[in-house]
């Protein structure tokens, strides 16, 4: 199988990128200037766009209603009908206070207060404030700054931002956009503070993607894995364990069973040893990871233990590093490839978990690889070839590749950041996979390769990631014992290919629909006996397959055939066979597959040697 490594389909440059997010943000200005207009007493907050639109936080006592949603798309439209210019004005902070405070605006003034002192303060228009201020400016791709000749609608808007914005409300397509949702938010995000209304919209450059990104949309809630894993009884999230807490149920973690097992015999013979490590370890431990200054708000609350102090640990990295530190090692022992299902505890605001695909407990596919610096590159490739592998096997073939570089604050010398960019790049260009540069957006600690999967329905999902680390070997004085007798530093390798199990195992149901292929399908045979009569028949043939290593169950529900087919259709069995009398007196099996729907009947060495083949090839059957 190989693999499609492609560039974003939606935007296929940084320039188309920025544009589109000028476009929404604008589009939440726009949303901003309608509700203002419609709803006077409504505060503002702020308006930030999205990977799919945009959204804007209100302070407004009635809640909004679909059919004030309505009202606004209408609107809205009028407005960008209008083709009202923005402009861009740098404004004074003690002027700027005062008209906020004349407004009755507390949330601007508060966003004015968070601005350094020493950075300037814009706000923008929407339509000509009268008289135009002598600095103001129009905004990017700007074109001359007219007045509005409706007087049928509000001509001036104002809000405190940072920009870019379009140039003129008539650059955003009227049947581009969609209001799509109300949920509560807290103002900071913190629930100390009020609560605010939040409307989400989507915005697009024209009608065609906004109706694509919709239809998408649609299909996403029908493979939606929350759904699907109750309706497949794979999984639940209990809340009376307090949620964020994965309870794997018989079916699903028979899945999890195979997924590992998989993972497991993949890493072994991609030369990998395995690690078990402690779900808890002492804080001075995360105080020299460093994790306590910069992930301590991630972490759970301490716990005491015989005096000292103990945390669940949110990454497994340290855990290899004392293993690793544990005896001293010869370059001739290097690289050596260390992988862990280890599972972590991470502190998650409520509002933000989501299913399986934001957790508070979750099983990282973690590995950690130390080489020597001129290793790199060959360690990088042999990272990517089994991510390769392992993606493939699991269905996804079309990948979007980001490298990130060094940070404007990073650790480690300019030529060890050289060495291991060019490392990188290196391993990416023997592969010929295109890849993005973000420039700056590696770790402080490293540049790093971020692997986005494309699913059936066109949606990407970061899943691998491979991190070259400069700071876990200098903070605990990783050494190894060079050629010439000297004690050197390894590079320290961090890399993960599912990310976690649990989103992992979420994506899988989503890009399935549920309908697993069939090695990775928890039940992969039913047999329906047409009545009591050919019971026994079947109980001897599911007994046959299972000796073979298959998953097989016999229907003993005891319903008429047409329900026990809707039912194995419903749970998404791939393989159903219908025994009546004539497969009895046959010995045979009348077989139906969810791809290739009646394949007649077969004897059951013909069902074995066909089941083989489809799990060989990791096909759907």
């Amino acid at each position: 199988m190989v693999s499609q490594v492609s560039r974003p389909q939606s935007a296929t440059s940084p320039g188309d990128v920025e544009q589109l997010a000028r476009l929404r943000h604008t589009c939440a200005h726009v949303l901003a200037m309608a509700v203002q207009t419609l709803f006077p007493e409504t505060k503002v907050t702020i308006g930030p766009c999205t990977d799919t639109g945009f959204y804007y936080d209100f302070d407004r006592a009635d809640p909004f209603t679909p059919e004030d949603l309505k009202q606004i798309t209408k609107k809205m439209r009028r407005i960008i009908g209008q083709n009202l210019p923005i402009i861009r004005e740098t404004v004074e902070r003690d002027d700027i206070r005062t008209e906020i405070e004349q407004l009755n605006e507390p949330y601007k003034l508060e966003i004015l207060d968070g601005i350094p002192a020493d950075e300037p303060i814009t706000r923008y228009y929407i339509g000509c404030p009268d008289p135009l201020p002598a600095n103001a400016e129009p905004s990017l791709f700007d074109s001359p700054s007219t007045k509005t000749s409706d007087a049928n609608t509000a001509t001036c808007w104002w809000d405190l931002c940072a920009g870019p914005h379009l140039s003129r409300t008539g650059e955003l397509h009227p049947k581009a956009f969609a209001l799509e949702s109300v949920a509560g938010a807290y103002w900071r995000g913190d629930e100390t503070q009020p609560q605010l209304q939040r409307i989400y919209g989507t915005a697009w450059e024209t009608p065609e993607q906004l109706k694509a990104y919709l239809t998408q949309k649609e299909e996403a809630k029908r493979r939606d894995h929350r759904k699907l894993g109750q309706t497949l009884n794979l999984f639940s999230i209990q809340e009376a364990a307090g949620g964020g807490l994965v309870f794997w149920h018989p079916k699903g973690a028979r899945m999890r069973l195979l997924i590992e097992d998989y993972w497991r015999q993949a890493h072994l013979q991609g030369g990998y040893e395995l690690l078990y490590t402690p779900h808890i370890a002492n804080r001075d431990l995360w105080q020299t990871s460093g994790h306590l200054d910069f992930y301590q708000e991630n972490m759970f609350e301490q716990m005491a233990v015989e005096a000292q102090q103990y945390q669940l640990k949110p990454m497994n990295c340290p855990f290899h590093v004392l293993t690793y530190q544990h005896q001293l090692h010869s370059y001739r022992e290097l690289p050596i490839r260390w992988a862990e299902l280890g599972t972590v505890y991470r502190y998650e605001r409520s509002g933000v978990l989501h299913g399986l695909m934001r957790v508070r407990g979750f099983t990282q596919d973690d590995a950690h690889i130390f080489c020597l610096p001129e290793q790199v590159t060959e360690e990088i490739l042999g990272v990517l070839n089994l991510t390769e592998q392992i993606l493939s096997d699991f269905g996804f073939t079309d990948y979007e590749v980001n490298l990130s570089t060094r940070p404007a604050k990073s650790v480690g010398s300019d030529d060890i950041w050289e060495l291991a960019t060019s490392a990188l790049k290196k391993a990416l260009d023997i592969k010929e996979w295109a890849y993005v540069i973000d420039e700056g957006g590696g770790a402080f600690y490293g540049p790093k390769i971020d692997i986005k999967i494309k699913d059936a329905i066109g949606r990407l999902w970061q899943c691998s990631t491979i991190q070259v680390d400069f700071n876990l070997p200098e903070r605990f004085d990783l050494q190894y014992v060079a050629a010439d007798g000297s004690r050197q530093r390894p590079i320290m390798i961090h890399r993960a290919i599912f990310g976690s199990l649990e989103r992992f195992f979420g994506i899988l149901v989503e890009n399935y629909a549920g309908m697993f292929p069939l090695w990775l399908a928890p039940v992969q045979v039913r047999l329906l006996p047409v009545s009591d009569a050919q019971r026994d028949y079947a109980n001897q043939v599911a007994q046959t397959l299972q000796q073979q290593g298959f998953r097989v169950e016999v229907d003993s529900s005891g319903e008429r055939l047409g329900k026990q087919i809707r039912t194995a259709e419903l749970e998404k069995i791939p393989v159903i066979s219908v025994i009546g009398q004539r497969e009895v007196d046959s010995q045979t099996l009348g077989v139906r597959t969810r791809q290739s729907g009646d394949l007649g009947a077969l004897t059951v060495p013909d069902v074995i040697e066909k089941l083989q083949d489809a799990i060989a090839q990791k096909s759907v059957c």
